[in-house]
């Protein structure tokens, strides 16, 4: 399984160097909730993209819905309504999320249950599902053919994973380069994830699509502190991060999320193979 070790080493890369992290005076690994929130929100009053219409092609008869790193419920909860959705599990490991996930399922009138950890440690709890889905998750598993697999065995009909061309934080790399002179890396991609697949015996539907532009942070001030944390940088820094990420480009006025997703996304799909 070559293609697998090489996404964990690709991975393993994205270490913060040691000397920049012991300076750091708040934690890198910052959780934007509010861009989760927000995006839910909006997907499930507007959804977009190839990741949803799979979706909802899938469930053509009434079927059930996993969802794998659920967050608040941008990738499952826009199905209610539009196809025929008996439940949706959530698998996080953010108990807050979770409970936003639950409140949203329930406004929507949607049976849901709330599965608390990581996957696919959590798979038996979960149990089965007609469709499952992943949506911007897969950069954050580093034993990725486990993960595959765990998915394909829990879905009796799809498995959907939406995920970013290229890691979601290299999008920060000419940053790193500007505040810490630092290379960070450029990898892994959906190419070597479509290599995992492979090597599993897994030839995907592939479908490369974009989202709108649309402000991910209520402000941009709420953006320059999250992308500071995630520099390593104090918070007297704020002001030269303002201008730095004014010069990349961004748009104040709809401030995106640099890190957790991207506007460019692909939605891979196969078929399960859990017993109907």
């Amino acid at each position: 399984m070559e293609n697998s070790r090489n996404w964990a080493r690709q991975l393993e890369q994205w270490r913060i160097p040691e000397s920049v992290a012991e300076n750091a005076t708040d934690s890198p690994w910052v959780l934007p909730r509010e861009v989760f929130t927000r995006r839910a929100d909006r997907h499930i009053t507007h959804p977009v993209g190839s990741t949803h219409e799979l979706a909802r092609r899938a469930l053509d008869s009434p079927g059930s819905v996993l969802d794998i790193g659920a967050a608040s419920g941008a990738t499952s909860l826009p199905l209610v309504g539009r196809a025929e959705v008996t439940e949706v599990t959530a698998v996080d490991t953010d108990n807050e999320l979770l409970t936003a996930f639950v409140r949203r399922a329930e406004a929507l009138g949607v049976p849901a249950r709330a599965v608390h950890g990581s996957w696919p440690e959590s798979a038996e709890q979960a149990g089965t599902s007609d469709v499952v889905l992943a949506g911007n998750v897969t950069y954050n598993v580093a034993d990725v053919d486990t993960f595959v697999t765990a998915m394909t065995e829990r879905a009796r009909s799809r498995v959907i994973v939406e995920m970013t061309p290229r890691h979601p934080l290299t999008e920060l790399n000419p940053l790193w380069r500007r505040f810490h002179g630092v290379e960070r890396p450029t990898g892994p991609s959906v190419d070597d994830f479509r290599g995992v697949l492979d090597e599993l015996d897994i030839r995907p539907e592939v479908h490369h699509w974009s989202l709108p532009p649309e402000p991910e942070y209520a402000n941009f001030a709420d953006l320059v502190e999250v992308a500071r944390r995630r520099l390593c940088l104090p918070p007297t820094a704020r002001q030269d991060v303002d201008r730095a990420l004014r010069d990349l480009g961004i748009d104040p006025e709809h401030p995106p999320d640099l890190g957790s997703s991207g506007r460019e996304l692909v939605t891979l799909a196969w078929p399960g193979t859990a017993r109907r």
